[in-house]
Parts: structure tokens; sequence; C-alpha cells
């Protein structure tokens, strides 16, 4: 497909007014998938997508067309955070990018996966300022914020 025809049906008014939430991890396989299932769901109901950052894994893969296409991104890790702000600016788009801080150690659809994302999506969308640390894993202190 073209990407005109992408650009198009990115913009498909069949979609509805759900908001439309990208979510990255490094793949596109795992804790992304997991995100855009659970974002899908009661209580967000979001118009979701999942994809990776990595060119040498990503199955599909984070370009211009999903930015566009989304009103918000959902990364997984603060490396993500800082690819995709850099993404965004060089294609002159501002776009809310929002870091879970979850690292990669889920299976697909792992329930503490799961929970966390569940958890931490409302809290992270609520914090007003950008994440500069990741939350701590090992005593799962929260995430530190300028």
């Amino acid at each position: 497909m073209s990407k005109l025809n992408r650009l198009a049906n990115a913009n498909n008014e069949f979609q509805g007014d759900f908001k439309r939430v990208l979510c990255v991890c490094s793949a596109g396989m795992l804790r992304s998938p997991t995100a855009a299932e659970v974002l899908s769901r009661e209580p967000f109901n979001f118009n979701t997508r999942a994809a990776g950052l990595s060119k040498e894994y990503a199955l599909v893969q984070v370009d211009d067309v999903l930015l566009h296409w989304a009103d918000e991104i959902v990364c997984m890790e603060i490396d993500h955070w800082n690819e995709l702000k850099k993404m965004l600016a060089d294609g002159d788009v501002s776009k809310p990018v929002l870091n879970l801080s979850i690292p990669d150690m889920y299976k697909f659809r792992d329930p503490e996966l799961i929970k966390i994302i569940t958890e931490y999506y409302p809290i992270v969308l609520n914090r007003p300022k950008e994440p500069i640390i990741e939350r701590d894993t090992e005593d799962d202190e929260d995430i530190i914020y300028r």
C-alpha cells in the first residue's frame, strides 16, 4: 500500500471518535500489543495499535503514518520515549508521549503486565511533566519527574 493510501486510511471516518493510542516497545510483540489490548477495553475504550521501534526486530515498525494516526503515544521505556520525541520533532509533530517505564521482562498478556498497564496508565497520563528517571522495578518506586 502506498504511503498516500495509508495516510488516507489513517483518517478513515469509520474509526469513530475514539482516542487513537499507539503503543510502542522495542519489537512491538509483547509489551505494546498487551498495552494496546488493555487500553482498548473498559475503562479506557481507545482505538489502539502496537508497533516497535527496533528496525532489526519489529514486525510492525513505528513510522510517520502511525505517528500521524495517533492522538497519543504510550511507550514502555525512557529510551523509547526519547526516540519517539525525536521522531516527532523531526516530523514537526507535537503529540503526548507517555512512558510507563515497563522493562522488557514480561510475556505477552502476562497478568502482572496487564496489572501494571492498568494501574500506571492513569497515573502517568495525569502527570504534568516529563519523566527523567524510570520506575525502579526492584523496590517498585514511582517514576521521578522534573
